[in-house]
């Protein structure tokens, strides 16, 4: 009964007038930013930060709301179209999103991302409502330690999830940690691997990496073909909704990897991002079906289980920063920020002493989610459009787009002309037949790893066997090694290969 008379009170908070506009502006905003190239929520929630001074706490937190789980959406539509992750959790919806859109089945990928996403989201609200309490209890389990070992798994699955030769997908994943080592250590403050170069200290952007890798590495790879073999958007486009054999394939898809998000967003350190990963690794390891095309060449479960784990999970780790006051990423850092500007200090009181607020954000949420599937629904037809721009014009407006997103993030020059060298190293990849995406999650996850293993080192004075001897980083280790031993064995490593060979 509690949880109807909270839902009811957020309810009516969350449907007046000034909050319901609030709410359509950060949804609308959100989208807009999504499928601009570069220019990400956490760029634009800062930008922002400062016209929520005159705002209601409320509605402040209502329209910030809306604008991270907008860009959610928003960035699988460039992913899908133009080969661009707006996002990084729209990293893996690349892989097979943009292989439809070539195929002339952008219309059915981007319903799926945005149906999967619709799902997603309103079951993680649910969750968020249902179980904020005692899933606090879980997070206070992992330490250090834990997440060491979670992100050990993470990058294994990295392996897994990476097309082609496993070496490569591995030094990928060596070459991504090696890159996230880039600017200043965190325990003494000292800049290493900057060469002296100012701009480097704070480190490598993520934007810089997948703008060029992705999006300035495929336009170098498609200008370096001669006019008739470039791969362009010639194919009729089918239909703008999936066939009945699609919703048939994508449903289980979209329950698992709801499931996967809600249960990864809970927990501090790029829950969205994680649970697209994992998402996508299950999908792989599930069975196809008999006519399903291969991943990595278009499978619309390739699109939907990572987009329906990564909305969940952008849902689910609004748990973390109401309940604990600890921001799990970058974008609830922010959502802190706005918080303090309004004399609001996140915890487990914001529950307790502004219900107001916590569950009007909770029910703006779903009406948020209703807003986003009106809005993105009817403009499938108009993103397809753009699929019909002559290349000679659709190309350097994408380069365009990147460098003033690219720009946009810090105010630096440096940061474009990372952004072209990273797109030459892109069409190195390309030709040697290199897949990047688990470079980019070893560049994500190595900081952070770094991090919490020298915190689990130092609570535990150097002792090593910290991370064996706590149940939870046990077990992770352990799953860690036998998906590891799993995909080394002879029979599995066939199998692997076969599936990915390309016709």
């Amino acid at each position: 009964m509690d949880l109807i008379n909270n839902l009811s009170l957020g309810f009516g908070v969350a449907f007046t007038m000034q909050n319901l506009v609030y709410a359509f502006v950060g949804c609308l905003l959100g989208t807009l930013i999504g499928v601009l190239p570069g220019i990400g929520p956490v760029a634009t929630i800062a930008m922002l930060l400062p016209a929520t001074y005159a705002l209601p706490p409320v509605a402040a937190l209502i329209m910030l709301a809306g604008i991270y789980y907008g860009a959610q959406y928003g960035g699988s539509t460039t992913a899908i179209l133009v080969n661009l992750p707006g996002e990084s959790s729209s990293v893996v919806t690349v892989i097979d999103g943009y292989q439809m859109a070539r195929k002339g089945r952008a219309g059915p990928a981007l319903a799926a991302a945005g149906l999967g996403s619709f799902f997603a989201g309103c079951v993680g609200t649910l969750i968020l409502a249902a179980f904020a309490p005692p899933l606090t209890e879980v997070a206070f389990k992992f330490g250090p330690a834990e997440y060491f070992s979670l992100m050990i798994l993470g990058l294994i699955g990295a392996v897994v999830l990476a097309s082609g030769s496993l070496l490569k997908a591995v030094a990928m994943i060596v070459l991504g940690l090696l890159m996230g080592l880039v600017g200043t250590d965190v325990n003494s403050g000292v800049a290493r691997f900057s060469f002296d170069i100012p701009e480097l200290t704070d480190g490598i952007g993520f934007v810089a990496i997948a703008m060029g890798v992705f999006g300035y590495g495929e336009i170098i790879t498609n200008l370096a073909q001669p006019d008739d073999e470039r791969e362009v958007f010639t194919a009729k486009v089918e239909g703008l909704l999936p066939t009945a054999t699609d919703f048939k394939r994508m449903i289980p898809a979209v329950l698992r990897g709801t499931a996967l998000g809600s249960a990864l967003g809970i927990l501090p350190g790029g829950g969205a991002l994680l649970a697209a990963f994992a998402a996508y690794t299950i999908e792989k390891k599930t069975k196809l079906q008999p006519g399903e095309v291969p991943f990595g060449q278009g499978n619309i479960r390739g699109v939907a289980a990572p987009e329906a784990a990564n909305n969940a999970g952008a849902q689910t780790s609004f748990i973390p920063l109401l309940t604990l006051g600890i921001p799990p990423n970058a974008v609830m850092a922010l959502m802190v920020g706005a918080m303090t500007i309004h004399n609001i200090q996140p915890g487990p009181q914001v529950m307790t002493s502004n219900p107001e607020l916590f569950w009007g954000l909770i029910a703006s949420m779903w009406i948020g989610n209703a807003m986003l599937i009106i809005l993105n629904l009817p403009l499938i037809g108009i993103w397809i459009k753009l699929l019909t721009v002559p290349y000679r014009w659709l190309f350097p407006s994408i380069v365009l787009f990147c460098a003033i997103g690219v720009y946009s993030t810090n105010n630096n020059t440096f940061d474009i002309w990372m952004v072209g060298g990273f797109g030459f190293i892109g069409y190195l990849f390309n030709k040697l037949g290199v897949e990047p995406a688990p470079l980019l999650l070893g560049f994500i996850l190595g900081p952070m790893m770094e991090e919490n293993l020298r915190r689990a080192l130092l609570l535990s004075r150097g002792d090593w066997s910290v991370f064996v001897t706590r149940p939870l980083s046990a077990g992770l280790l352990a799953a860690a090694a036998l998906l590891l031993v799993i995909v080394l064995m002879p029979a599995v490593k066939n199998k692997r290969e076969q599936a990915f060979v390309e016709d």
